[in-house]
């Protein structure tokens, strides 16, 4: 199987794995407006696709559900057992994704307690088996973390990944301590590629952290000489953000793509993801005229995709 991360420019920009954000409906909407070089699903739990009851399948089957204007799109899992791992990512490989990524950088509580995400900072040892039992898939493998646990130990953490060969490897440029309250530390980027060239690893460094747009991100390339850069919450209310446009988007823009991610959201996941979801977008769309907090505000009592389309094809906007 060709592997896709030896065929990406370089640089290249990726659309990170944001949880309840980048559903299929926006991924969809993302690709139309403005398709970034790679893209991940949201971050799906590997136990759960492979233990969890019927219904529990197919709300976890919705997070795997990709367009083929997606593409590349690698499908993100994670969990701290070997064998869900494994099994996983070779469903993963079956529905036809491009690659597989291994998050282990999540620093939520509800996480870490099932020594997921970024708690395999803390035992390397069964990191580095979870990435070798990936590869079992077929599919490239790549892995998604932070610099360190309490502090900066990335001199220590990235050599045992870089010892497994994956594909990727993409710095969230924080500890999991600091969670996303302290500005992202992207020297430490920059350490994690001199270390990749003097090992003599072919593995691709992303730098991942407050990256603001397309040219923030080609500085900070410029700055680190990573490979590429994955952009998270700058996407939001921006689908435009990867086709780098130079004017900002108008009203009537924001409510277009509002309206067409509300009809995708109800296509793609009506019926088995929450509605409430979709709110989360509401402010970040709709923002950045006179009335446009009033609108909000009504958007955000809405029970319904078609109470919100309703307000939004009847709103009046400035010209």
């Amino acid at each position: 199987m060709r592997n896709f991360w030896e065929t990406l420019p370089r640089p290249f920009f990726a659309l990170a794995p944001l949880e309840d954000i980048t559903d299929a409906a926006f991924r969809l909407l993302i690709a139309r407006h403005g398709k970034p070089h790679v893209m991940f699903t949201e971050f799906t739990s590997a136990d759960g696709l492979i233990l969890a009851d019927e219904d529990g399948q197919r709300k976890l089957r919705k997070k795997l559900l990709y367009s083929e204007s997606e593409r590349p799109i690698v499908a993100q899992i994670f969990s701290s057992d070997s064998e869900n791992i494994e099994k996983a990512s070779r469903l993963v490989a079956e529905l036809g994704f491009d690659g597989v990524d291994i998050n282990m950088g999540c620093p939520a509580n509800e996480v870490v307690k099932q020594n997921c995400g970024a708690a395999l900072i803390k035992d390397p040892k069964r990191a580095r088996e979870i990435i070798r039992v990936a590869k079992k898939s077929g599919l490239p493998v790549s892995v998604k973390t932070r610099i360190g646990y309490n502090e900066d130990e990335l001199d220590a953490w990235l050599p045992e990944l870089l010892a497994e060969h994956p594909s990727a490897i993409t710095l969230h440029a924080r500890t999991r301590k600091e969670m996303s309250e302290v500005p992202a530390h992207w020297d430490a980027v920059a350490r994690g590629v001199v270390m990749r060239d003097k090992s003599g690893s072919k593995t691709l460094i992303v730098g991942n952290g407050d990256v603001q747009d397309i040219a923030d991100a080609r500085e900070k390339v410029k700055e680190t000489m990573c490979d590429g850069v994955m952009l998270g919450r700058a996407i939001y209310g921006n689908p435009w953000l990867f086709a780098n446009r130079k004017e900002e988007p108008t009203s009537h823009e924001k409510v277009e793509a509002l309206l067409e991610h509300l009809a995708l959201f109800e296509e793609l996941l009506g019926g088995v993801v929450h509605y409430a979801l979709m709110k989360k977008h509401f402010k970040a769309y709709i923002s950045g005229w006179n009335g446009a907090k009033e609108l909000r505000i009504k958007l955000m009592e809405t029970e319904e995709v078609e109470q919100a389309r309703h307000i939004l094809e009847n709103a009046i906007l400035p010209s």
